[in-house]
């Protein structure tokens, strides 16, 4: 009885496409015509091919793999403090339980993917894949492995380039994310799960998407597959050029429902040539806050249309607020462009160079007006390191102590460690650390630390006087 059952299923499924070119069984029996009809092929039904694409890019996609070491605030699971040593457990605890509060030391492992854009091992891949990595492992498609180098990276439009050292590899083209029109084929490579070299397809679903907290990047959404693991692989063309960076989806499960989005490559070929010549990416700012203009704001303003970016605040001194600009003025043009919608503003704005004038058109009070002003500078975000992923060879970001902290914490001098990694991580350094010497010798600010820290150098070990909730330790560090 199961047999017959699965061959009524495998029989419909043979029979159903009979049903749907248009022949019914009965005339399926007569098929042995010795002159058949000529099937004529339907425009657009065709599927494209992307084996030949595959072949000849696919080897330029890579696997990336990233390791952090992380320390827990304490254990969970620590001794009772009122546990008598009559109780049963008592061995076990002192035995196998950390002491209440110890930090506990782990690795961190994840995945992603990246491709190569030049033939001496510079590759693009997210931000948010390296974010944080003590270190990064590149595994090319012929199987060989490097340990890669943070050149950079960039949250606000989350691009990283990283270097391998090697020569003569396989690299992408870079295509104009601006030929893109909705409906068009695009093909993704990247390692979904782990899975490397996995290829998933699809169409463009719409371009310059705005996502919400992501101001400074038009995305192109599409429905191609895309899993945790895809995150820095290309977006190609049919042209077999890559259009973007696959970055994010929209999802309510935590995997792919039909809506992917991908960097556009002129948006992140910028960031990229900005952190090869300067190491950090600079942004335009106004120092304003916008909101959407509604068809009822638009008429209240008596606006034609609801379009624009209204002005909800001016920061005092900032460009906006030296160039004449007011809470209410609905910005219409920058610098010659048209602002359909406050989205739009940002993205003008950030990329105009710091110190430029621009000509900002608003609507007042009934009236369009020109303002003159010169761009400020968007203060930058900390950049990862070229040597560790972060902070200085130690692994160590350091801020100094305002007068008020060292109040708080009854020290007279000092720095604040605001992030810790690599080797400072693994020997127990935590946020919030103040370090007071470095081989004795006093620290009195970040800078002056250091300067005292240039006089070491790899492989020598350091010694760091540290405070931590009201008690001081001394925390040997080796140089990496």
């Amino acid at each position: 009885m199961p047999d017959r059952v699965f061959f009524k299923r495998l029989l419909a499924g043979i029979v159903l496409p009979a049903l749907l070119l248009g022949c019914s069984p009965a005339n399926h029996a007569q098929s042995a015509s010795p002159t058949p009809p000529a099937q004529t092929a339907v425009p657009g039904v065709q599927l494209p091919d992307f084996t030949t694409l595959v072949k000849r890019e696919g080897p330029a996609v890579v696997n990336i793999s990233t390791t952090q070491t992380l320390r827990s605030r304490g254990f969970p699971f620590a001794m009772p403090p009122d546990m008598s040593p009559d109780d049963p457990f008592y061995e076990f605890f002192r035995r196998f339980m950390p002491p209440p509060g110890s930090p506990q030391t782990y690795q961190s492992q994840s995945l992603g993917s990246g491709f190569i854009i030049s033939e001496d091992g510079y590759i693009l891949t997210n931000a948010h894949v390296i974010d944080g990595a003590d270190e990064v492992t590149v595994k090319l498609t012929d199987k060989r492995t490097f340990k890669a180098k943070v050149i950079g990276s960039d949250k606000r439009t989350d691009v990283a380039l990283i270097k391998i050292s090697a020569s003569g590899l396989p690299k992408v083209d870079i295509g104009n994310p601006a030929s893109l029109q909705p409906g068009e084929w695009v093909v993704a490579i990247g390692s979904p799960f782990g899975f490397d070299s996995s290829v998933t397809a699809g169409i463009v679903s719409a371009l310059g998407r705005s996502l919400p907290d992501e101001n400074y990047v038009p995305f192109i959404q599409t429905d191609v597959a895309i899993n945790p693991g895809n995150s820095g692989g290309p977006l190609f063309n049919m042209k077999g050029t890559v259009v973007g960076i696959n970055s994010q989806i929209y999802s309510r499960t935590g995997g792919y429902m039909g809506l992917s989005f991908a960097i556009p490559i002129d948006v992140a070929m910028d960031v990229v040539n900005q952190l090869k010549a300067h190491g950090k990416v600079s942004r335009g700012r106004l120092g304003i806050g916008i909101q959407d203009v509604s068809q009822d704001l638009a008429d209240s303003f008596g606006l034609a249309k609801a379009s624009g970016a209204l002005v909800a605040s001016v920061d005092k001194g900032g460009p906006a607020d030296k160039g004449g600009m007011e809470v209410g003025d609905v910005i219409l043009k920058y610098d010659g462009k048209n602002v359909e919608s406050s989205t739009e503003l940002p993205r003008l704005v950030a990329a105009t160079k710091p110190g430029t004038t621009v000509t900002v058109q608003v609507w007042r009070k009934g009236k369009t007006r020109n303002l003159s002003m010169t761009v400020g500078e968007m203060p930058t975000e900390r950049m990862a390191s070229p040597d560790n992923g972060g902070g200085n060879q130690l692994g160590l970001v350091l801020r100094d102590l305002s007068a008020e902290q060292r109040k708080q914490l009854g020290v007279k001098e000092g720095v604040l460690v605001a992030d810790a990694q690599g080797a400072a991580a693994r020997a127990g350094i935590v946020q919030g650390d103040v370090i007071l010497a470095l081989n004795n010798a006093p620290v009195t600010g970040a800078a002056q630390f250091e300067k005292l820290l240039q006089g070491y150098g790899k492989g020598q070990t350091v010694a760091l006087l540290v405070k931590r909730h009201g008690n001081a330790l001394y925390v040997p560090l080796k140089i990496e």
